[in-house]
């Protein structure tokens, strides 16, 4: 992620709230939003004295705020719990003394990779392990927008970014899980259904998914560093097509500074249809996209991975 301060800060002014925002993709939108100006609350259950169930100590909030300071933002970490209403609460009663505004909520919170059991039937896996998932990628999407939105329409002009994995249309295919399924899809239908919603405010809401992230724990299960990723390419071939998470990154933060982003009201976007609207690149000057390679070998075709990227 770069750490290299901006010259051009359009979200100057703008309070965004980065939900889940501990790594992977929150954090580098977060990390983005603050290079563009914002001041950007980072939340998450991982902090440097407490750890929590996705148990991967070397990535906290207070690292992520570092980073958003780095990148010549302003950054606040809050230790949050978004399944805890009364946490959210506090959150953003904060935001609300501190600022008395909220113009961007992205959340990205999920943490569930651990309870995943790919090929195997619902029946087959355990209730409470299946309902955590449900929990954790939509129960608390819903329990953070309910409470934070009376901040964010109080102005016009607010945005709501649902992160998930995937976008409508490669969502419609069986996602091999059926718990991990609906937490995954139900963000893409928060967005279409909240932004009906904002409309009459003057807010947007989008669902956002990366592509074939290469997040710090992707990397770790290929064995790999950001350095060193392409070494994996022999294992599975659409990694030849991934993306750091810096990508994403950007494709939120351009989308926030537009002022014509309401012709996205709704709908389900990825950061490389982005990056083809806005002109951004990944850290490595490429563009990679991966949802239109897929959609192209789905529909039958044998596309050049050297063209997708």
């Amino acid at each position: 992620m770069t750490t290299q301060t901006p010259t051009h800060t359009p979200l100057t002014g703008k309070v965004a709230l980065v939900a889940g925002a501990t790594r992977g993709a929150g954090r580098a939108i977060a990390v983005a939003l603050g290079a563009a100006g914002a001041t950007v609350y980072v939340t998450g259950r991982t902090t440097r004295e407490r750890i929590s169930e996705v148990g991967r100590a070397t990535e906290t909030i207070e690292e992520t705020a570092e980073l958003v300071t780095a990148a010549g933002g302003e950054a606040v970490a809050v230790p949050t719990d978004h399944l805890e209403p009364d946490r959210v609460r506090a959150l953003v009663e904060r935001i609300d003394r501190d600022h008395g505004r909220l113009d961007i909520l992205v959340n990205d919170i999920w943490g569930g990779n651990h309870l995943l059991d790919f090929n195997t039937k619902m029946w087959d896996i355990e209730l409470d392990r299946g309902l955590r998932m449900i929990d954790l990628g939509a129960r608390s999407h819903i329990i953070t927008s309910s409470i934070a939105l009376p901040l964010l329409v109080r102005r016009p002009g607010g945005l709501v970014v649902e992160v998930t994995d995937g976008t409508a249309e490669s969502n419609k295919d069986f996602r091999e899980n059926f718990y991990y399924d609906l937490a995954k899809n139900a963000p893409i239908r928060m967005a279409f259904i909240l932004g009906e919603e904002l409309k009459g405010a003057g807010g947007t809401a989008v669902a956002v998914t990366p592509g074939f992230i290469r997040s710090e724990e992707m990397l770790d299960i290929f064995g790999l560093t950001e350095e060193t990723w392409r070494d994996g390419i022999d294992k599975q071939r659409h990694w030849a097509l991934s993306e750091s998470p810096v990508y994403v990154g950007r494709g939120v933060a351009a989308l926030a500074a537009d002022p014509e982003r309401a012709r996205w009201n709704g709908r389900s976007l990825h950061s490389g249809q982005l990056a083809k609207v806005y002109g951004f690149t990944d850290t490595d000057g490429s563009r990679p996209d991966v949802w239109g390679f897929m959609a192209e070998e789905a529909a039958g075709a044998d596309p050049s991975l050297e063209d997708y990227r």
